[in-house]
């Protein structure tokens, strides 16, 4: 939620903050934060970014966050697992970032990244390569195996709503077998699917490469639990199973005896 210009200052910051700390050896900041995309921000776009750690200093350096521009308009911060931090400013604009030494990062994944500050030896960069071929393998969907799990997803989401184990169920549904959903369609039409898309995030910008279908699944997630996983399974069938011999038609047969919906979920 920022201007443009209050977002270069943050960048800046950032850069200057790690430069200036004998503790810190590199700086990447990844998504619209990144140079190759600053093209897709707007009001709500955040800071995402690696700060990378001297090798053994993590126990000592990760608890100060000092180091974060403009830190006295921080109004809160809080940890994302071991090595995950999320700052807001008073402003409402915000960072999320992994404040970790290169080791803390080996299984790492990433999309559009700049390398803003790296040591002489180019730790950060190759962190970088590394983690953007990790990404690239993990781009690639399965949408056979993928609509299979929409499918038990579903059904084991609406057995638990009707066991009473509401918010239990509504996971699975609302959550669980929509990205499923989701990840299906973009493996079921790649061609599809543009250069805007995130390798990381199959929902994201969804809306930009499907319009029609993200609105479908939009409205169908606006419904109670239990009628939105039916129009979910409608879906499913209407958007992947004309045309596709891969389609698990028995399997979406099945889920339909089971949980009534013969007469509906065609």
């Amino acid at each position: 939620m920022s201007s443009p210009e209050r977002f270069n200052a943050l960048s800046v910051g950032l850069a200057r903050g790690v430069e200036e700390s004998e503790a810190l050896v590199g700086l990447v900041l990844l998504g619209s934060a990144s140079d190759e995309a600053a093209h897709r921000r707007d009001e709500w776009s955040d800071h995402d970014f690696f700060a990378i750690i001297a090798p053994g200093r993590a126990g000592d350096v990760r608890p100060d966050l000092s180091w974060l521009p403009d830190s006295n308009r921080i109004a809160l911060t809080a940890r994302e697992g071991d090595i995950g931090f999320v700052a807001v400013y008073d402003d409402g604009h915000v960072f999320e970032f992994a404040f970790s030494e290169v080791a803390e990062l080996a299984s790492a994944v990433a999309g559009e990244a700049t390398v803003v500050v790296d040591d002489a030896a180019a730790t950060t960069a190759t962190l970088i390569c590394e983690s953007q071929a990790r990404s690239a393998m993990a781009d690639a969907f399965d949408p056979e195996n993928d609509t299979r799990l929409v499918l038990a997803k579903l059904l084991i989401g609406v057995g638990r709503i009707r066991r009473g184990e509401v918010l239990n169920g509504g996971f699975f549904v609302r959550q669980w077998a929509t990205q499923l959903l989701l990840r299906a369609i973009r493996g079921r039409f790649a061609d599809v699917s543009t250069s805007q898309r995130d390798s990381l995030d199959p929902a994201r910008r969804f809306e930009k490469d499907f319009p029609e279908w993200a609105a479908a699944i939009a409205v169908a997630l606006e419904q109670p639990v239990e009628d939105a996983a039916l129009a979910l399974f409608q879906l499913t069938r209407q958007i992947l199973e004309p045309g596709w011999s891969e389609f698990p038609s028995r399997g979406a047969d099945a889920v339909a005896a089971r949980l009534g919906w013969l007469e509906t979920a065609g």
